[in-house]
């Protein structure tokens, strides 16, 4: 599981006589300044990434003249492009005019000065480079105009504005949540997928290289710059997955990561820190940032280390040596303490750990965890559920306490002697449970319903058939996987809960930390650079191993590396929406 890897950037920039397209090419507008009291400028339009109907671009603006407290950069297109999402800028467009103005953070361009601003664009036929650009009324094209010397120094605007005092209780209350320009575009590309292509998806920092943006994709700082051009006056949430502990999840191949088992001082250093250095920024200060941490770690050291038959040597490894344990801890405490995170650690799922054996011993690891490496409670603003799995938020058709002929539902194959039949009840009992051992009384959990919904053709309308417990279970359950703990591209899902606020007692949001139509793991084996190894449970021709009861893996074909984008599955997952899009 992993961020998305975007194609290779497709460069397209201005010269000073003329036009150049072409892939790796650079060429500028450089103009020739008249002395100090003077305009000019020199843009770079750089289209980082195209499909059939749309495309993704970069502008570099840089100011070769007199300081500027604030700019309006404004071009035309040739043909049919519309901009249809901005970041770092103002953009508006009306028919082929397109005006781009700064924000409060970069309007400030000294001589010699830089900013740069992205967006996404659809287009038919060809999509020409504009012909030139203005600056300020100035035109970039080898030209000046002489100005007067301001009177006063210009003054830097304000950045973002302050925090509007502590923590709220829950984050997402009255607050949008960020959209993530990466994801959309991919979505929108798809037929049909323009209906949730304004979603918002969680941002996935998964290697080290991820904070500054990996193939020529957005980096956090664009990320967040990104955000702080979204939020407007009122308030927003910014998602981010931190996913990189050394070992990482020690049970499944396909999510490997790129740090060895013993590699905890790597993690700090090189990767924690340097992410909150970034969140510590004042000029971040007025964005909600909700952090979910290092998902598909902690439970491992429960259910499947020496003495549980789903026991994996790598998972012994990391009992051991406690660094799942510390580096979890060590997140907690530094990003904790940055005002305006709110860290969300995760919990697994009910499918995983909603047996009696499993739920309790991981409560009370997550307590250690949470209380490591000079981290206190108070450092754990909730728990996260389901994140990038596929269980059903509410089976309405049969609760736990159910039973077929004395039969109690808990001994159907389906349910297998859980307490839970999905998340939502799951995530309310851990809840308790957590709270009870000493966690904040007002403990927020968040479900991922991304890829829950379950919906199409194949979903119950009404209970299964009372003959046996196991056609009661079988002709009712939402979730048609073949077994609870298939987790790899499943067959048949669908887009779950659109993304939403305080839904439920208890649960802060519902939302789609797992950008829908990202891999969770490729069909096959395939070199990477990433650390991803081939897990045979993303083959949909495995029969299974002790973790799934040896059932088939019900994964889809054809699947790229995990984290890339794969169409086929986000057509499934239009499809068997729920609610129905």
């Amino acid at each position: 599981m992993s961020r998305t890897t975007r194609t290779p950037r497709r460069t397209a920039l201005l010269a000073a006589l003329g036009l150049i397209t072409a892939t790796g090419a650079t060429a500028t507008v450089l103009t020739t300044t008249a002395g100090a009291a003077a305009a000019g400028c020199k843009v770079e339009y750089q289209i980082t990434n195209q499909w059939n109907t749309g495309f993704g671009a970069n502008v570099v603006v840089t100011n070769t003249g007199d300081p500027v407290a604030s700019w309006t950069l404004e071009w035309s297109y040739g043909g049919d492009q519309k901009v249809t999402q901005g970041w770092n800028a103002t953009i508006t467009q009306s028919g082929a005019a397109v005006t781009a103005k700064s924000l409060s953070y970069n309007g400030t361009l000294a001589t010699g000065g830089s900013t740069s601003f992205g967006f996404n664009g659809s287009y038919s036929g060809t999509n020409a480079v504009p012909a030139s650009f203005r600056l300020n009324g100035v035109t970039c094209n080898g030209t000046t105009e002489p100005t007067t010397p301001p009177t006063t120094p210009p003054t830097t605007p304000p950045t973002t504005p302050p925090p509007s005092g502590g923590k709220a209780d829950n984050p997402y209350a009255g607050a949008k949540v960020y959209v993530n320009p990466e994801w959309s575009a991919k979505a929108a590309a798809e037929p049909g997928g323009s209906k949730v292509a304004n979603q918002p998806t969680g941002v996935w920092l998964d290697r080290t290289a991820a904070i500054a943006g990996v193939n020529g994709g957005m980096g956090l700082r664009d990320h967040l710059d990104a955000a702080l051009a979204q939020k407007g006056s009122g308030e927003l949430v910014v998602q981010l997955v931190i996913y990189n502990l050394p070992g990482r999840d020690c049970a499944a191949l396909a999510s490997n990561g790129e740090l060895g088992p013993t590699e905890i001082d790597r993690y700090k250093t090189q990767y924690i820190d340097p992410i909150a250095a970034i969140l510590a920024d004042s000029k971040y200060a007025g964005l909600r940032i909700v952090t979910t941490v290092e998902i598909d770690s902690l439970p491992n050291l429960v259910t499947n280390v020496s003495g549980r038959p789903t026991a994996t040597p790598n998972c012994d490894v990391m009992k051991s040596n406690s660094n799942y344990i510390k580096g979890v801890g060590y997140a907690l405490n530094k990003l904790g303490s940055i005002a305006n995170v709110y860290n969300y650690v995760d919990a697994g799922h009910h499918g995983w750990l909603g047996w009696d054996d499993n739920f309790g011993p991981s409560a009370e690891l997550f307590k250690t965890a949470a209380t490591a490496e000079g981290s206190t409670l108070a450092n754990v603003h909730g728990f996260i559920v389901n994140t990038a799995n596929y269980s059903a938020l509410k089976e309405d058709h049969f609760t736990i306490d159910d039973s077929v002929n004395g039969v109690s539902v808990r001994q159907s194959k389906w349910v297998d002697w859980n307490r839970y039949t999905d998340e939502l009840s799951y995530a309310q009992a851990m809840r308790t449970k957590l709270v009870s051992l000493g966690f904040d009384q007002n403990l927020g959990m968040l479900i991922d319903t991304s890829r829950n919904g379950w919906g199409g053709t194949a979903r119950p309308t009404a209970p299964g058939a009372r003959t046996t417990v196991d056609t009661y279970v079988n002709g009712g359950r939402y979730d048609r996987r073949i077994h609870l703990g298939n987790w790899c591209n499943q067959s048949g899902a669908g887009l779950g809960e659109r993304p939403q606020a305080a839904p439920a007692a208890g649960i802060d949001a519902y939302v789609w930390i797992k950008p829908p139509g990202e891999s969770d793991g490729a069909s096959k084996e395939i070199p990477n650079n990433e650390g991803k190894g081939f897990d045979r449970m993303c083959d949909p021709t495995y029969t299974g191993n002790a973790r799934n009861g040896n059932s088939m893996s019900g994964a889809l074909p054809d699947a790229p590396l995990s984290g890339q984008w794969f169409s086929a599955q986000f057509q499934e997952l239009l499809k068997n929406a729920h609610p129905a899009l």
